[in-house]
């Protein structure tokens, strides 16, 4: 058995949902299940690291014969054993390591041959529906952020909009879906000894989405183009969400897949959720995304 040496080289950042490749890794995992590493893919996988963003929808094809591709994970190896998904015993990009995409199908292992062709077709209107979720997530993160600019006391870190980043400094979960998001947010003492004032946000929640959804309406509204910059082509390549907001150009690291035009959006709104777990108060954002052409 051989592991792969190299990163996965990846396709999905310039919009591809078809790849041809071959088999370096076929992994045996329980239930009968086996992970399937290639060369080049054009499958989104999760990351263990930052979950945010599932596994696109696929099919993996090898000699004859197609696979559901059941779901899809970032795996390591250092070239004695295959690590999947948070089992990974190193952070992503650690030298010595290779990083990969493992394409988990149910299969007789004897049937997949290393060495074999392979092609990849990814779901093409899921993708774009994650697709459209992740580009409404950052858009919301952003106009969250500005919103609350002014419940600062001290000096943080900014967002790629100039603003105060509380999207970073007190984001707990995020999960895109399809033509949605659902962003978690804990503010706790670590977050108040920062400077931010939590009644800014919790005393007037109707007053706070009002002003996000303005803002989401304007930048909609520019139909402004977005782009996905890349610094390589392998799994472990940074990679950056990119498009302009009222005449600054924004720039974020992403690792995930985005709509190519604001112009695709008719609308973008939140929903703010204000829960006090007793230890600290919770906010959950809902991000909607309509799209001009929903059968797109």
């Amino acid at each position: 058995m051989t592991f792969p040496a190299t990163d996965t080289v990846v396709t999905y950042p310039s919009g591809a949902t078809t790849s041809a490749g071959t088999v370096l890794h076929v992994e045996p995992l329980d239930g009968g299940r086996l992970g399937v590493v290639l060369d080049v893919t054009a499958c989104h996988p999760v990351d263990a690291a930052w979950p945010d963003q599932g596994a696109d929808r696929a099919t993996l094809s090898v000699n004859g014969s197609s696979y559901d591709i059941v779901d899809c994970v970032v795996g390591a190896t250092d070239g004695s054993a295959l690590y999947l998904g948070a089992d990974g015993p190193v952070r992503k990009g650690t030298e010595g390591w290779a990083f990969v995409v493992v394409h988990i199908i149910e299969a007789d292992a004897a049937r997949l041959v290393e060495a074999s062709p392979a092609q990849i077709v990814v779901d093409p209107a899921y993708r774009h529906a994650l697709s459209i979720g992740h580009t409404a997530c950052h858009l919301a993160s952003l106009a969250l952020n500005a919103a609350l600019a002014g419940a600062w006391t001290k000096e943080v870190t900014a967002d790629a909009y100039g603003s105060p980043n509380f999207d970073a400094l007190a984001i707990e979960t995020s999960t895109i879906g399809e033509n949605r998001s659902v962003d978690v947010y804990r503010l706790g003492k670590s977050l108040r000894k920062k400077g931010f004032t939590p009644a800014a946000l919790t005393d007037d929640v109707a007053a706070i989405t009002t002003t996000i959804d303005a803002r989401l309406a304007g930048w909609v509204a520019s139909g402004a183009s977005a782009t996905i910059a890349t610094e390589g082509d392998e799994l472990t390549s940074r990679r950056y969400w990119q498009t302009e907001l009222n005449g600054i150009a924004v720039s974020i690291p992403c690792g995930g897949t985005h709509a190519t035009t604001l112009s695709e959006f008719d609308s973008v709104t939140v929903s703010l959720e204000v829960e006090d777990t007793g230890t600290a108060v919770e906010v959950r954002m809902t991000t909607e995304a309509a799209l001009v052409h929903p059968n797109r």
